[in-house]
């Protein structure tokens, strides 16, 4: 089956190299039993490659099933994946199969494979490893055949350094990496795509297929489309019902397309193309860059008063200095009495300051313990109420759960 024949058949439109590229290494891998990790962002199609290298490989007629990991509670995970026996958690009725035992000889797709707790990602990589596994509550160890394809929209080799996800695990999955293209990087795919949706969601509603001019072409092209493909098509599908005319000019069209604010993340100065955006795709990440700049910014401050301290000349030569008040003090009667840099002594008039030397403690930068004390105070500040704490923090109450129960924090 040649590259158009796979197009056709998963209704897959855009001719991109890099889009043509992930395609060729699906359809190569797609007969082996090798595991593959699919990177790409949100709504980027991620689910049909896993489709395209089930449906191409000797297991086509075997099961397939798709798991949304960060949509399964912590809690239940493991239950869902590898099946439980009765009586083994509160409300464990009767015994449970779980999906690698119903999909047994088929191929599971694990999406957002990142979101997955660390003790489950042990029982994956088991699996993955040796073909076994323990139902929760059980002993009695079970063999299965399954092949596993994940997706991420995360980077997991920069989660598995900070230790939010497993590095053997990583290397595990990572046996094929196939990176799927954001819209951005397909934007002569993107009239193509628009044109294909409007004309399914005319059939759908019985109306006259919507249009677009040159200048709403390039609007639309050059569109950020944050939400990718998924994005585009519910935009479509919005014109396709709400737009009574069916020319758009750029105006018209820009009033169906929502306002990003884009400086709502943080961004800090890098080298000579800037901070990668993905630098900031959690919490962590955004916490560390500011505690990280806070205690440099706080350091050079201290330094520079303890130039001054003993360098009184530099007020004076210093204009901005000397129309601080609080500057003014510090003036050419002050004298430095200890001469091993020790310690700085300041006489104005019948007071004396003795202000030891300057030195650069170094604090904790734990990733681990900072957000530990933002989660006790937003426990605090809201009396132990979690869904107040959790938007305080802004993640969801459910990660605001997970993280009580990874340090044990009794709220």
């Amino acid at each position: 089956m040649d590259l158009q024949q796979i197009k056709n058949r998963f209704a897959i439109i855009g001719n991109t190299p890099s889009l043509n590229h992930a395609l060729n290494i699906a359809t190569q891998v797609a007969n082996t039993d090798l595991s593959v990790l699919i990177n790409g962002e949100s709504g980027v199609g991620k689910e049909v490659f896993s489709q395209i290298i089930h449906a191409l490989s000797a297991r086509k007629h075997n099961s397939f099933i798709a798991v949304n990991c960060g949509a399964i509670p912590e809690g239940t995970i493991d239950s869902e994946l590898f099946g439980h026996e009765k009586g083994s958690f509160t409300g464990a009725v009767d015994s449970r199969k779980g999906y690698f035992e119903t999909v047994n000889g088929g191929t599971i797709f694990l999406d957002e494979i990142g979101e997955m707790p660390l003790g489950t990602q042990a029982r994956l990589l088991r699996v993955l490893e040796a073909g076994e596994y323990i139902r929760v509550g059980s002993s009695k160890v079970q063999k299965t055949d399954v092949r596993v394809i994940a997706a991420t929209n995360k980077e997991l080799i920069e989660r598995a350094q900070s230790g939010r996800f497993r590095e053997d695990l990583y290397y595990r999955l990572n046996t094929v990496p196939i990176r799927v293209p954001s819209l951005r990087d397909r934007k002569e795919d993107i009239p193509l795509l628009f044109r294909k949706f409007v004309s399914d969601f005319s059939d759908k509603y019985k109306s006259t297929p919507v249009q677009l001019d040159e200048e709403a072409k390039n609007v639309l092209i050059n569109y950020p489309w944050p939400g990718n493909v998924r994005e585009l098509k519910n935009i479509a599908e919005q014109i396709s019902v709400l737009s009574t005319d069916k020319i758009l000019n750029g105006n018209k069209l820009k009033s169906f397309l929502p306002e990003h604010n884009y400086s709502r993340m943080p961004m800090l100065a890098g080298g000579a193309g800037g901070v990668s955006q993905t630098e900031f795709a959690n919490e962590r990440e955004i916490l560390y860059k500011l505690f990280f700049d806070m205690k440099k910014d706080v350091n050079e401050l201290k330094k520079m008063f303890f130039d001054i301290l003993q360098n009184p000349s530099v007020v004076q030569r210093t204009p901005a200095f000397n129309n601080d008040s609080s500057f003014n003090e510090i003036n050419t009667h002050q004298n430095v009495l200890s001469n091993n840099n020790q310690s700085v002594i300041l006489h104005q008039g019948n007071n004396t300051t003795q202000i030891h030397q300057h030195e650069d403690v170094e604090e904790s930068l734990s990733i681990v313990d900072k957000e530990k004390e933002l989660i006790l105070k937003a426990l605090k500040k809201h009396r132990g109420k979690r869904k107040d704490a959790s938007l305080d923090l802004g993640i969801s109450e459910r990660t605001l759960y997970r993280k009580l129960k990874e340090y044990d924090i009794e709220d």
